[in-house]
């Protein structure tokens, strides 16, 4: 089975693919789409296990990184498109960026962790608990106050949520769970741009400079005030985030640049 892509705004404009994170979909880009739709060409993906391509099981970040640059080879125009990536669609515009540049001019990588998580045993046991509950309304509810998903959203984000394949949320955990930048990164000619919240998990903050570093052409900067989802919380500045890094033109001032240790 293909991955589901959904096609938004104008063709002739820049190409950007949209990687949401896990549990979600497309529907998690409502916004941005209708933000920059008169400005690019957006492919909307639904990565394996989730949403439309919950048919086609998640086997590894490896197997889906080769299917969405397959994507992008057949579906952009030029067989090029930049990517921005939230969460779990961050580690694999990541993953692109590094090992199919030729691809990827671009990639805005968000809420990435690149460092060792404290006591991953517990962790995966955690994991394994929450999993048969993940789906219930009570916890979808919670989570959707967690990822700051505006009311009018909430039906879209529980049936996403509900679609996911069984075991995906294992599976994809599993598979993040020791991440690291591939060392192909620092040849890459992608430009990366590492984003997150300032109230971000403290990992994935530290991990900024480590993702922006590991390419020869990175960048990383802080959302001030956001979240882990900020993209729902400051669409408008998500949105001026994404214009100005497809055109390589300056970033929002209001971004921070975070500091090292």
């Amino acid at each position: 089975m293909t991955l589901s892509v959904r096609e938004a705004g104008l063709p002739g404009r820049p190409p950007v693919v949209l990687l949401h994170g896990v549990g979600a979909s497309g529907w998690m880009w409502r916004r941005l789409v209708e933000d920059v739709g008169d400005e690019l060409h957006l492919l909307v993906v639904d990565l394996p296990g989730h949403g439309d391509s919950a048919g086609r099981a998640w086997v590894s970040l490896d197997d889906t990184v080769a299917a969405v640059a397959g994507l992008i080879g057949d579906r952009a125009p030029g067989g090029r498109a930049h990517v921005v990536g939230l969460s779990l669609g961050g580690y694999v515009a990541a993953e692109l960026a590094a090992r199919h540049a030729d691809l990827v001019p671009g990639a805005l990588v968000s809420g990435v962790n690149v460092l060792p998580f404290p006591r991953p045993r517990l962790m995966r046991a955690a994991g394994r608990l929450m999993s048969p509950v993940m789906t219930t309304t009570p916890v979808l509810r919670a989570n959707a106050r967690a990822l700051g998903v505006a009311p009018e959203d909430f039906d879209g984000y529980a049936a996403a949520a509900r679609a996911m394949a069984p075991g995906t949320f294992l599976r994809v955990g599993a598979d993040l769970m020791e991440y690291r930048v591939p060392a192909s990164a620092a040849t890459s000619g992608s430009r990366v741009l590492a984003v997150a919240g300032e109230r971000e998990q403290e990992l994935i903050r530290r991990s900024l400079p480590l993702i922006a570093g590991a390419f020869p052409h990175g960048a990383a900067r802080l959302v001030p005030g956001g979240g882990h989802a900020w993209n729902g919380e400051q669409p408008e500045l998500l949105a001026d985030v994404v214009r100005a890094h497809v055109a390589g033109t300056e970033l929002p001032s209001v971004l921070r640049e975070p500091q090292p240790g």
